[in-house]
């Protein structure tokens, strides 16, 4: 007998596309979500030996608790990591809509076509849109062509889901967009790997809750310390002197 953990809030696919009404769910969930699943994904790959491609990688098979923590589930299309041509493997198996291009032409499921299924759940995430609409136009069907087409003419923000459009969010929003654009790329290789897509997706969580903590050149920093040096001498007398090759970067004197 196989016991299971519960999980309340069922899967992300069910959370996204079937929401109660007053229900919605906040750009910080859906990021927390997006970074379990990711680092889930980077664990498979990099963490167990042989590695392990998931295979099926899609909303329906991320579950989450009821802390909406993400787990990674159902392994029914999953290989380990072949070593010779001959262990890879020649039925293609996986969800339409999610399936990496790649994988559908060559019947060779890699660690980056996990990478582009990924892409495509980014993207449910930031839309609440279906993968396929087939009552959309042909050329309009697929989510994934809709928003690469967005993003080519920068109109990203007319797909995003109305629950987190927000001003203050948007630059955060354009950092995963411009993530997933990445993953869903044509050509495997040119995709990021799961584990810099984890990073990646935890700088920008960073980005969100200390905008202070992002890389400045040294020219920005210079800039800004100009600012901060002239609106201190503008409310007090004395003098301040700002050494940007000193070991401490504000010396003060009077």
């Amino acid at each position: 007998m196989l016991v299971y953990e519960f999980i309340p809030n069922s899967t992300l696919f069910h959370r996204i596309h079937n929401k109660k009404q007053g229900s919605c769910i906040s750009l910080a969930t859906r990021q927390r979500i997006a970074q379990d699943s990711a680092e889930a994904l980077a664990y498979l790959h990099f963490s167990t030996s042989p590695s392990i491609f998931h295979g099926d990688v899609k909303s329906a098979n991320i579950l989450l608790d009821q802390n909406c923590t993400a787990k990674v589930s159902d392994f029914g299309a999953s290989i380990l990591a072949p070593t010779d041509e001959a262990q890879f493997v020649t039925l293609v198996q996986g969800t339409y809509g999610y399936l990496d291009p790649e994988y559908m032409q060559s019947c060779k499921l890699t660690d980056k076509s996990d990478v582009y299924s990924f892409g495509v759940v980014l993207l449910e995430l930031l839309t609440s849109k279906p993968v396929i609409d087939f009552d959309a136009p042909e050329e309009e069907r697929s989510l994934s062509s809709r928003f690469l087409c967005a993003m080519e003419v920068n109109k990203m923000q007319d797909l995003l889901d109305n629950e987190i459009k927000c001003e203050d969010d948007m630059e955060v929003i354009m950092k995963i967009a411009k993530l997933a654009k990445e993953c869903l790329n044509m050509k495997g290789e040119q995709r990021p790997t799961m584990k810099e897509v984890a990073e990646e997706l935890d700088r920008i969580k960073k980005l969100k809750q200390h905008p202070w903590g992002v890389e400045y050149n040294p020219e920005e920093i210079e800039t800004l310390l100009d600012e901060v040096y002239h609106n201190i001498v503008g409310e007090h007398s004395g003098y301040f002197h700002i050494d940007m090759e000193a070991e401490e970067s504000i010396a003060v004197g009077r």
